[in-house]
């Protein structure tokens, strides 16, 4: 069985942690990891964009011009499409785009993910990720101690001050370990667990 070291703030190996065999294998599922991110932005969207068609357009009540007689055009309203200040035609209107894709296939998703941030050395398990206080200066101290720049810290909820402590910082994004995420795995250069969400997440990937 594979193992993964455990890394202390001093850069040493403290431990070690077994990886379940062929969780972490390198062939990936490069269109899976794709449709994966593709469902979590869509499912983001607030699909809130809308315009106004000739119904919503105020004014227009009154018909502009006689029927016939006139010479003109027929004309019912002034907010017609195709008149100016008019309805639009076809616009976007609230709608959601959210949609499922099977739990299975977001499971082997974030695994693939896991699997390259592992192959490329970009995953690292920390044997804790305490901070002092829920500040900034300790956040980045943390940082310096890994030498990391573009990073995603995986916690459990209880570590509420490293939430606070990263809000401030570009490039860093610190979650709780049941919110973790293939976007956010992908959108950050390296990936740092605490040991027990490390653990916690070996056993949500089974």
């Amino acid at each position: 069985m594979a193992k993964l070291d455990v890394i202390d703030r001093s850069g040493h190996s403290a431990a070690q942690v077994d990886l379940p065999e062929g969780l972490f294998s390198p062939a990936g599922n490069d269109h899976l990891i794709y449709e994966a991110v593709v469902n979590y932005r869509a499912n983001q969207r607030q699909g809130t964009a809308a315009t106004k068609t000739r119904a919503f357009v105020s004014g227009g009540g009154r018909k502009p011009w006689r029927q016939k007689g006139t010479g003109r055009a027929r004309a019912g309203s002034t907010r017609s499409p195709l008149w100016k200040k008019g309805g639009t035609v076809f616009g976007p209107q609230p709608r959601d785009y959210s949609y499922e894709l099977p739990k299975k296939a977001k499971r082997s998703a974030l695994r693939a993910a896991l699997a390259k941030k592992h192959a490329s050395q970009e995953l690292i398990v920390a044997s804790e990720l305490e901070v002092k206080e829920p500040k900034t200066k300790e956040a980045v101290a943390l940082l310096k101690a890994f030498k990391l720049d573009s990073v995603l810290l995986v916690d459990l909820h209880d570590n509420a001050n490293l939430f606070l402590a990263v809000r401030n910082l570009p490039r860093v994004k610190a979650v709780d370990v049941s919110g973790l995420n293939i976007y956010d795995v992908l959108a950050h250069k390296a990936l740092v667990f605490s040991r027990r969400a490390f653990e916690a997440v070996l056993e949500r990937l089974k």
